[in-house]
């Protein structure tokens, strides 16, 4: 799921070629065109910058032809660079934009050039990124172009970059191509992204926007830069392999009122693989517009104290621990002010709450949806669609360190808050506040073990990556909470080579116990309960639930289908069928003895009147079942690498619930376990009380 849906966009024929084209935010802003590369990937490179920009730019993004949602076409003259220049131009006029900050990355950085050159008028402004115009570039010549359609003896390193190579071995060329692309360490999801991408176009069309003479622009690299009258930015990577910084630094010492900015450690792609420092130096040289009522408070004034309390989406549960850790904080320090970072379902059962949700969160893009759209017939490749979530992450984070520079908060709270812990260890100077971070899951363990080497590589690497930033920067998160205890982590591996994942935690984690949102005490009794919500106290009583998502809708139509079955011998069964706030009731089937509601505020106290409860494989609702002493059944959802193992071994450990697989279970098989479990004895671990209070302490002690 992209953060931000285009405006507006279409095919448009311009200078004998179709072109595809997107727009972004209000035709009414200031303009900012986004220039097409080399036609190896397309206009979706710019992913990470859409989102934030369109906030304040209308911006304009197109593909030229060869990839994307251009013309797929062999002719030579569709490549050439003035007429993917003209066609921005045009592009423009169709448009009914008179100017427009652009915006190139490599090749894109010689039509941007060119386009500041010829058209000084309808250029604002310029950023280069990744920059290979040299100011006394000379044109390809007809021999090197003749050595790139000749076969070779050898095709090893770069001697890749030829034609029969590519006819005969194009994958790999992407792979090798890409992975010079990328050097910094743990690129593989702009690695995988930008070889998936340039599968979208041929080597034979690739091959004709190399290696021609014709292809260049016609106005010489140092009149063109010498004619340009815009202001000019240059971001280049230190570690550029694809075109080295040199280059830039030549037309910087041109042009020595061009801004340079160099990264350092960086590729050739930094506004791939350093999003956030590329997009910060770009609304800083295109100077966006600030509030025009803004506000600042002395620091002995500040009162009372304020938390920024981030609450992961991902499932209801993070929600009630968070309100019970929140309860808790406001007894140790009753000055406290909390404002909530979140988004639906989750400002659902926070406005029940009577809590105040920062505005600023209606802007973010939704997680929950987007994993909604990842899953199929309860399964849902977790691990992947966390991944994939990598241009939601970044464009939440930005709104997140928008509204932290313009406001103040006394402590930074953040329940599984993936982007701002991942790109605060990213880019740790914007660290402006105490910071927290909990999680009741540490580490990624592949589904498949025996699967793809290329997944469990990537498993491996995200590890890594942690592991190695936690290292780098031990000060960045002043708390690390687990909520659990060591015991309950899996004793595996994060990867070969990589810690134990219970050994690593006992060094960076401090447990807490598991958060509950009640006391067990008052839950282990159902009659009282029952009476109290207002069931029947007579025969069994039975609940099914599936969280927050649309996900469960496969596993309650089956145990629709299922419960008729179970009536047959247990005639006196009701059941309570809890679909959640995305999933429509009335979709799913009626039956005898069979409530559905959409809806239920603080369900744990539902599923504790529960003789028996039918649930997914989630950690929140589980583990409320066990506090509660209830019988229950789980269906861990497929491919699920959390629910596969992290709750699973947690449940085991507490000897708690019957694991079922879901495409295993027929309704007769899942009528007959929920009949067993009526009368299964429950013997589960207790869990130790207290462990909101814990973490407040804790939490507390940095207020």
């Amino acid at each position: 799921m992209r953060p931000v849906e285009p405006t507006a966009s279409g095919h448009l024929a311009l200078e004998g070629f179709q072109i595809y084209y997107e727009t972004f935010g209000e035709p009414s802003a200031r303009a900012l065109l986004l220039l097409p590369t080399w036609e190896i990937v397309h206009s979706r490179h710019w992913k990470m910058q859409v989102p934030y920009l369109s906030r304040f730019f209308y911006v304009i993004t197109y593909d030229s032809a060869g990839n994307g949602g251009g013309e797929r076409t062999e002719d030579p003259a569709a490549f050439e660079f003035d007429r993917v220049t003209d066609q921005g131009i045009g592009l423009l006029d169709h448009l009914g934009v008179r100017q427009a900050d652009v915006l190139g990355f490599s090749r894109g950085c010689s039509y941007g050039t060119r386009m500041a050159a010829l058209y000084p008028d309808r250029v604002a402004s310029l950023v280069l990124i990744g920059n290979g115009v040299i100011p006394d570039m000379s044109r390809p010549s007809g021999a090197e172009a003749a050595r790139f359609w000749e076969p070779r003896e050898s095709y090893e390193g770069w001697e890749k970059r030829n034609a029969n190579y590519w006819f005969e071995h194009y994958e790999d060329w992407l792979r090798f191509f890409f992975g010079e692309l990328f050097s910094e360490p743990h690129s593989t999801k702009g690695f995988e992204d930008c070889v998936g991408w340039g599968l979208e176009t041929t080597p034979q069309i690739l091959a004709r926007t190399v290696a021609n003479p014709q292809l260049a622009p016609q106005m010489p690299s140092l009149e063109a830069v010498t004619r340009i009258k815009c202001p000019v930015l240059l971001i280049h990577g230190e570690d550029d392999r694809i075109a080295d910084i040199e280059a830039s630094r030549k037309l910087a010492e041109v042009r020595p009122d061009f801004e340079f900015v160099t990264l350092k450690g960086s590729g050739h792609a930094p506004h791939v693989r350093d999003a956030v420092k590329v997009n910060l130096e770009i609304s800083d040289f295109l100077r966006l517009p600030q509030p025009k009522h803004r506000s600042w408070r002395h620091a002995l004034t500040r009162k009372p104290r304020r938390a920024l309390y981030v609450s992961s989406p991902i499932g209801l549960g993070h929600v009630q621990r968070d309100l019970a850790i929140a309860r808790e904080l406001r007894t140790l320090v009753p000055d406290l002010e909390i404002h909530w970072w979140a988004q639906h379902p989750v400002t659902r059962v926070l406005e029940e709450a009577g809590e105040y949700i920062h505005p600023m969160s209606r802007l973010m893009s939704s997680e929950s949806a987007h994993w909604e759209e990842e899953s199929s017939a309860h399964e849902l490749h977790a691990f992947y669609a966390f991944r994939r979530m990598d241009e939601i992450f970044l464009s939440n984070f930005m709104l997140f360190h928008d509204l932290v520079r313009q406001e103040q908060y006394d402590i930074w709270i953040g329940d599984e808050s993936w982007e701002v812990d991942y790109y605060l260890h990213e880019n740790p100077e914007l660290k402006t506040a105490p910071y927290v971070f909990l999680t009741d899951v540490i580490g990624f363990l592949p589904v498949d073990p025996e699967g793809d080497p290329w997944e469990a590589h990537v498993y491996a690497d995200y590890n890594a990556e942690m592991i190695e930033q936690r290292a780098r920067y031990p000060r960045l998160r002043d708390l690390s909470l687990y909520v659990g205890e060591y015991d309950e982590l899996p004793d595996a591996l994060f990867g070969p080579g990589l810690p134990h994942i219970r050994e690593w935690a006992r060094e960076w984690f401090e447990p807490v116990g598991y958060i509950l949102p009640f006391d067990p005490a008052g839950y282990r009794d159902p009659a009282p309960l029952r009476e109290r919500l207002g069931y029947d106290t007579h025969g069994p009583l039975l609940f099914a639930a599936v969280g927050g998502t649309a996900v469960g809708r496969n596993l309650l139509q089956k145990v629709a289908e299922a419960f008729p079955i179970l009536k047959e011998t247990v005639p006196d069964a009701r059941m309570v069928m809890v679909s959640g706030p995305r999933i429509d009731p009335r979709e799913l089937p009626d039956a005898e003895g069979l409530e559905k509601r959409a809806y239920v505020h603080n369900l744990f106290e539902h599923l504790a009147c529960a003789d028996t409860a039918v649930v997914q494989g989630g950690l929140t609702t589980t583990m409320e079942l066990v506090a509660a002493q209830r019988p229950f059944v789980y269906f861990p959802l497929r491919k699920h690498w959390e629910q596969m193992h992290h709750v699973a071994y947690r449940l085991d450990y507490y000897h708690a619930g019957t694991r079922l697989d879901y495409a295993n279970t027929s309704v007769e098989s899942l009528a007959a376990v929920i009949e067993q479990t009526l009368t299964k004895p429950v013997n589960y671990r207790e869990i130790a009380p207290g462990a909101s209070r814990r973490a407040a302490e804790r939490i507390a002690s940095l207020l």
